[in-house]
């Protein structure tokens, strides 16, 4: 069970540090006064998730909720990246999609 406690908080820390990336690409796409307050709200989502990443290290391994959060951060920011942004994803991208899903089955501790 504890290690499902780390898996949350690792996926958390990955949600909170998302919505980070996303204001920092739209501060990043803007021109004007508009940039440095997205900017400093982009840097204090990432502070905050900050104390979400000692929570998982506290319930799990380190390279666990790494893994945990790499797969889940990759998997969105792609998706985000394809649908928001519209980004191309090729065949690279889905190959490490790929690795990602197997790194983390492989990772996974079920004791």
């Amino acid at each position: 069970m504890v290690y499902f406690y780390g898996l949350f908080f690792s996926l958390f820390t990955g949600l909170v540090v998302i919505i980070g990336d996303v204001v920092l690409k739209i501060a990043a796409e803007r021109e004007g006064g508009g940039v440095v307050p997205l900017v400093c709200l982009g840097c204090a989502i990432y502070g905050a998730s900050a104390i979400l990443w000692f929570m998982a290290m506290r319930h799990t391994t380190l390279a666990q909720a790494a893994v945990a959060y790499s797969m889940f951060t990759l998997l969105a920011l792609a998706a985000i990246g394809a649908f928001w942004f519209k980004e191309d994803l090729g065949g690279r991208e889905w190959a490490g999609i790929g690795f990602a899903l197997a790194s983390m089955v492989m990772m996974a501790r079920f004791s």
